[in-house]
């Protein structure tokens, strides 16, 4: 994989004694969606203005598109959506995007054109000479994020860019970032609804403490915590060879006699794994329900990392098998 950030050692400590980076590395490549995960004050916004050059970091060895992290000219290659922007209130989405054109050398003729054209891919063309001060927070976002693409950069740094936007919005967010991706563009996003990122992100990175504490393919990541879940018609909770059999492969049994069916559940996303426990179901004469397979959420990878600190050990064993009445 070719890469279009190379962080080697990134670290930022402010003059209170606060250590936002502590030796972050980091690798995010050339054409793929990014998402850079992480609760508050785990330095997921102070990572992405170090490299913009909008803070001074305490040492920053790296490359972003081959050159040294804040390298002017690469700059001009790059788009940036900021969390929580101001913009000034009279201006319109027009003349938004045309001072950020300016500002990365865009020419006159392009930025006419190309304005128009993101506006329309926003949705936010028909309030192309609105004021920004009549604006919703969902329409300010939109509009921020086609000044984030005025220059046609390879790489965009978008914080939070559907904060405040509708459902629509955000599918046509998500739209526009696919599409980036599928003409070699690098999308590196931060964003806090997790369900959103898992529907577009090729590879995330959690940050902890001002660390990289888990990177990966989302399907790389939660694998571990694949699992089957059997719902059987009946009580089998004292099927003794079932309940042995659940057990030998690391599973629960539990009944819930409320709606008068037993729960196996089997930590594994391989289906030749559950295949002997469905054999032993049907010799007993017994309807299965369903049989469905899951695996750890993006959210529940996240939760997970953030309240161990990012200390949980990946290949620890699993619990034992319990047997469980509701």
């Amino acid at each position: 994989m070719d890469a279009a950030i190379h962080l080697h050692s990134v670290s930022k400590t402010y003059r209170t004694g606060v250590k936002a980076l502590r030796g972050l590395a980091m690798q995010v490549g050339q054409g793929e969606i990014f998402g850079l995960l992480g609760p508050n004050g785990a330095g997921k916004s102070t990572l992405v203005r170090i490299l913009l050059r909008l803070v001074h970091a305490t040492e920053c060895r790296g490359t972003m598109l081959g050159q040294p992290i804040g390298h002017v000219e690469t700059l001009r290659r790059v788009g940036y959506l900021p969390e929580h922007v101001q913009y000034a209130p009279h201006l319109t989405p027009l003349d938004l995007i045309d001072l950020a054109g300016r500002l990365t050398g865009v020419p006159s003729a392009v930025r006419i054109k190309r304005g128009k054209q993101l506006l329309e891919a926003v949705g936010m063309e028909r309030w192309r000479n609105d004021r920004l001060a009549t604006f919703s927070k969902g329409m300010k976002q939109r509009v921020g994020l086609a000044q984030a693409l005025i220059n046609d950069p390879d790489i965009v740094f978008l914080d939070e860019p559907t904060d405040g936007v509708d459902p629509v919005g955000r599918k046509d967010i998500r739209t526009l970032m696919l599409d980036l991706r599928s003409r070699g563009k690098t999308v590196f996003v931060n964003s806090h609804l997790l369900g959103e990122l898992e529907m577009v992100c090729d590879r995330v990175a959690i940050l902890c403490r001002g660390q990289v504490v888990k990177e990966g393919k989302i399907s790389d990541l939660t694998r571990q915590q694949a699992r089957y879940t059997v719902v059987v018609e009946g009580d089998f909770l004292l099927q003794e060879g079932l309940v042995t059999l659940a057990m030998s492969l690391g599973g629960s049994v539990a009944l819930n006699p409320e709606h008068s069916h037993t729960v196996i559940t089997i930590p594994s996303g391989r289906p030749q794994v559950v295949q002997p426990l469905i054999d032993e179901i049907r010799k007993l004469g017994a309807v299965i329900e369903s049989v469905t397979p899951a695996r750890q959420t993006l959210e529940e990878l996240f939760l997970d990392v953030v309240l161990t600190g990012g200390q949980k050990n990946a290949h620890q064993p699993q619990p034992e098998a319990q047997l469980t009445q509701f």
